[in-house]
């Protein structure tokens, strides 16, 4: 499988819209590789609250629009990052899009676990509340966003669900990127599968952001990882490894905690 994952910059002086299309043309350029993977909030960026609401858009908005173009003109199996969406319903959410290579909506993820400790996200977006894994052709894939990396309950999750290709789209800020590593790491080694994690580039709302966009294999390998800046990170991968490593070292066959109500001594 070869993957991309492209790693835009959020400047405040380009216009939402201008973004759209910069990023539509990115994803073509990808054509001929099977999956490419946006960042989370690459329209606004990801500390940029006030800009929630002004550009909050409903699920089939401009950006599905554009995104579903692009997947069709590549080719390409994409996860087109998140957007904030406007529920017209609820609240505003992070949800993220996949895109089959024919341009139709595979699947969206309502972000979980919302970051900000009682302002920002966690107070201006609902929270999602369902696990969502996408069947591709050889592979399955678990998708989680930014701040979900924290919780590794998620990721068991969607591994019993069948994942085997962890895609985590974020806007991580430069402040914390050593625990962006280390947690993509540990969500590979401890689930024993790919993870392909997305930062963006940039500066949102004054918050310069870690961009090392990164790839671990279920052994915990860095197969790839960018720098800081705008780039485009490609990698090939065989996701059959997950299989392989996991009849190897069957460690996820002796799990005791999480299988069955633990025991508890009065």
């Amino acid at each position: 499988m070869r993957a991309s994952l492209i790693q835009i910059a959020v400047d405040e002086d380009e216009s939402v819209e201008a973004r759209r299309q910069r990023a539509a043309a990115l994803v073509r350029e990808q054509a001929g590789a099977d999956l490419v993977v946006l960042p989370e909030l690459w329209t606004t960026g990801a500390f940029a609250y006030e800009e929630f609401g002004r550009e909050a858009e409903p699920l089939e908005g401009p950006t599905f629009d554009v995104m579903a173009k692009a997947a069709s003109d590549a080719g390409v199996w994409l996860h087109a990052g998140s957007i904030p969406e406007r529920d017209p319903e609820g609240p505003l959410y992070n949800t993220s899009l996949v895109f089959s290579p024919s341009g139709e909506l595979a699947t969206a993820y309502r972000k979980i676990h919302r970051f900000g400790f009682d302002k920002g996200e966690a107070v201006l977006m609902g929270a999602g509340r369902d696990l969502v894994t996408v069947r591709l052709p050889g592979t399955t894939l678990g998708v989680a966003t930014c701040y979900d990396l924290r919780f590794p309950e998620l990721f068991r999750g969607l591994a019993d669900a069948g994942a085997e290709v962890l895609v985590i789209p974020a806007g991580w800020p430069e402040r914390r990127r050593a625990h962006w590593t280390l947690l993509a790491q540990a969500r590979a080694v401890e689930n024993q599968a790919f993870v392909l994690a997305c930062g963006t580039a940039g500066t949102h709302a004054g918050v310069p952001q870690a961009g090392h966009s990164i790839v671990v294999d279920p052994w915990g390998e860095v197969l790839a990882e960018a720098g800081p800046g705008e780039e485009v990170l490609t990698v090939e991968f065989d996701p059959a490894k997950v299989a392989a490593t996991r009849e190897q070292f069957p460690a996820l066959k002796d799990r005791v905690l999480g299988l069955a109500p633990p025991h508890h001594r009065g």
